[in-house]
């Protein structure tokens, strides 16, 4: 998976000037007659457990800071905390950035990684930029099905529950560093585990970091991390919310990092997130955030169909929470795209 082409960033939407900030309640507008209708049409077949979309528990339709459809289905509501699944590397994204900004960290030093620190041990030269950026070379099997060859699901519930980062750490090199993508969820849990270790104060220092410089200042009252036994969050997989919270956090990045004229991610961290690492033209990679492969759109994306996708370009979001399988997926995300591109710039 080693394809690759130029990634051009499309600016982000400028600090607005008119629009509340939704710290502590989304400001809310309606949309013209026509485009209620468009996108009513895309939406309804999204909460009817008969299409080949599954089940829709929370969409959020955001533009220009607003929300503009919110909706919930099958015994859901705004106030049901939602799985992230792997939209969670997104958010360990956004506390790596805040610890750079502190430096705490150096993303393009070799990783501190007990495991890597012999001699003459080559993956001591794995940097957090390339764990970061998927490209670390480590060997690590991202099956969902199969638990007889799945390297992820034995470390989020067998026998790497315990110390999950540890589990992936001890994996062998399979490419040379920075030469290879491979999409891992062990990669982001020794983010993790170096991180908890450059903070500090085990989980309850994570959760202080967590909550006071990220979650609190952008109005994120509802997320629930979860830890394994060494004390390491499992930001590859493991955080609850509200839709209207994973919706901040997401607002977070199409502002730049940016919130009501603090700046909470360091300068450049957001569009460092989106500058391609892989693009086969069908998938496509940044810095722990997907891209489109062909579209100026980026996006944080779970198992089952999570997504908060992210359109710089009408200044526009959609946060979807809900249980969809691989192969209905497509559709899906077309209808995503689809109300994104029903939106006016």
């Amino acid at each position: 998976m080693s394809a690759t082409i130029e990634h051009t960033n499309t600016p982000l939407p400028s600090q607005p000037t008119d629009t509340p900030w939704p710290t502590r309640q989304w400001p809310r507008a309606s949309l013209p007659t026509a485009t209620q209708k468009r996108i009513d049409a895309i939406v309804e077949p999204l909460f009817d457990a008969s299409t080949a979309v599954g089940r829709t528990y929370g969409l959020l339709i955001i533009q220009r800071g607003r929300i503009l459809v919110e909706r919930y289905g099958m015994g859901s509501n705004a106030f049901y905390l939602q799985y992230s699944w792997s939209m969670a590397k997104s958010i360990t994204h956004a506390l790596v950035g805040i610890a750079v900004g502190k430096d705490m960290l150096d993303i393009h030093a070799p990783a501190a990684v007990p495991e890597w620190q012999s001699g003459d041990d080559p993956r001591r030269h794995i940097t957090l930029d390339q764990l970061l950026r998927m490209s670390s070379g480590l060997e690590f099997r991202e099956d969902y099905v199969d638990d007889s060859i799945s390297d992820v699901i034995t470390m989020l519930s067998m026998d790497g529950r315990i110390d999950m980062g540890g589990y992936a750490a001890n994996k062998p090199l399979a490419q040379p560093p920075g030469s290879f993508w491979s999409y891992s969820s062990g990669t982001t849990n020794i983010i993790c585990r170096v991180l908890r270790d450059a903070i500090g104060g085990g989980a309850t220092g994570m959760l202080d970091f967590m909550r006071d410089e990220l979650f609190e200042p952008i109005g994120m009252r509802t997320p629930t991390p979860r830890f394994d036994n060494t004390n390491t969050f499992i930001g590859s997989s493991f955080l609850l919310a509200t839709p209207q919270d994973f919706a901040r956090f997401g607002l977070l990045y199409l502002r730049d990092g940016i919130w009501d004229g603090q700046r909470i991610l360091p300068e450049g961290w957001v569009d460092y997130a989106r500058r391609a690492t892989y693009n086969d033209g069908v998938d496509a990679y940044g810095a722990h955030w997907w891209l489109h492969p062909s579209k100026p759109m980026f996006y944080a994306s779970g198992y089952d169909g999570q997504r908060v996708l992210l359109a710089p370009e009408n200044d526009a979001m959609v946060v979807r929470c809900g249980r969809t399988g691989e192969d209905d997926a497509p559709p899906l995300w077309l209808a995503l795209e689809e109300i994104v591109g029903s939106l006016e710039g």
